[in-house]
C-alpha cells in the first residue's frame, strides 16, 4: 500500500534546519528513523537537519521527538524546540507569550513572541547544565570535565598551530552531551575532519556533539559545530549553551554572551547553580507534501 502524502513545514532557527510534521493536523509516521533518513537527504529529498515530530503532550502544550539525519533519535534540539513553539503558536494549538514544551530533556518553559507571519523569537529556558561525568556521559574521573586532557585527540597536526587550537576538553550535557574546544582561529579547524573524529570515540559512549569557540570578547564568541548524528550545521541551541556554561566554569567569558554561528547570533546567559537561557529566532522557510511510492 502507498503511504498516503504526508503534510510538512520546512523551519530553521539560524540555518540549522529541520522538516517538521504537525501532530495536531495529521498522524505521525510510523517508522520516524526511515522517514528521517529519506527527508533529510538534500538531495534526493526535501533536505534538513533531520526531521522533528510535534504531537500532543499530557503535561506540555506539545511535545517535541527530534530524528537526527542518519535516522538517530536525539534528546534535544535548543533550535528545534524554538521552532516548535513558533509552529503550536503560528497554528493556534497554543497562545503567544509563555509556552510548554515536552522533550527528552523534560518540559521545557519558553516564551514566543511573533515577529511576522512565519518567524518568531523564542526565550528558552533550557534548564540546568549537567556536569557530571558519568551522566554526560563522557568516561572521565572526576566531578567536572573543564579544561581537561583529551585522550580522544589524535596526534597534533599542523592546523593545530594554525588554529590555535587548545588540546583540553570541557564536557557539558544539555540533555544531550557537548564537547567544547577553544582556539584562536575556528575558520582553520577542519571540522569535517575533527568533529567526526571526536564524535565517535570511544570515551563518549553516547556520541557526542563538537563545538570549537573562539573568544572575541567576554560577552562575545565564535563557534561552529559538528553535531552527532548530522555533520555539520549552521548553528546548535544546545551546544551554544554548553559553550556559555564552558566559558563561565573556565573563566573565558562572562555570564552573558552572544554566540555567533555560521547561521546568525544567538543570546545565552548562566549563573553558575542556575539555568541556562537561550534567545534567537525561527522561521520558517516553506511548506510541502511529502509523498513516496
Amino acid at each position: 500500500m502507498t503511504p498516503a502524502p504526508l503534510p510538512f513545514v520546512k523551519m530553521h532557527g539560524l540555518g540549522n534546519d529541520y522538516v517538521y510534521i504537525d501532530g495536531f493536523a495529521v498522524s505521525v509516521p510510523a517508522d520516524p528513523p526511515t522517514l528521517a533518513r529519506r527527508i533529510s537527504d538534500r538531495h534526493r529529498g526535501v533536505g534538513g537537519d533531520g526531521l522533528i515530530l510535534v504531537e500532543r503532550s499530557a503535561v506540555a502544550a506539545a511535545r517535541m521527538r527530534m530524528f537526527n539525519a542518519d535516522g538517530s533519535e536525539s534528546e534535544m534540539c535548543g533550535n528545534g524546540v524554538r521552532c516548535v513553539a513558533h509552529l503550536v503558536v503560528s497554528r493556534g494549538h497554543a497562545p503567544a507569550g509563555p509556552v510548554r514544551i515536552e522533550t527528552g530533556r523534560g518540559v521545557l518553559d519558553l516564551v514566543v513572541d511573533p515577529t511576522g507571519r512565519r518567524s518568531s523569537r523564542v526565550r528558552v529556558d533550557m534548564g540546568e547544565p549537567i556536569l557530571g561525568p558519568a551522566r554526560i556521559p563522557v568516561d572521565h574521573p572526576g566531578e567536572r570535565v573543564v579544561d581537561a586532557p583529551c585522550s580522544a585527540l589524535p596526534s597534533p597536526e599542523p592546523w593545530w598551530e594554525i588554529a590555535g587550537l587548545d588540546p583540553r576538553m570541557t564536557c557539558v550535557s544539555m540533555g544531550n552531551p557537548h564537547v567544547v574546544f577553544w582556539c584562536r582561529d575556528v575558520a582553520a579547524v577542519p571540522l569535517e575532519v575533527f568533529g567526526a573524529r571526536i564524535e565517535t570515540d570511544p570515551i563518549f559512549p553516547a556520541r557526542v556533539n563538537v563545538h570549537v569557540v573562539e573568544v572575541l570578547a567576554p560577552d562575545r564568541v565564535r563557534m561552529r559545530t559538528w553535531e552527532r548524528g548530522s555533520g555539520i550545521t549552521q548553528a546548535c541551541g544546545t551546544g551554544a549553551s554548553a559553550v556559555c556554561v564552558a566559558g563561565v566554569l573556565g573563566r573565558r567569558t562572562g555570564e552573558r554572551i552572544r554566540a555567533g554561528l555560521p547561521g546568525g547570533d544567538l543570546d545565552l546567559e548562566w549563573t553558575p547553580g542556575g539555568h541556562v537561557f537561550m534567545t534567537g529566532p525561527a522561521e520558517e522557510v516553506f511548506e510541502g507534501v511529502w509523498s513516496e511510492a
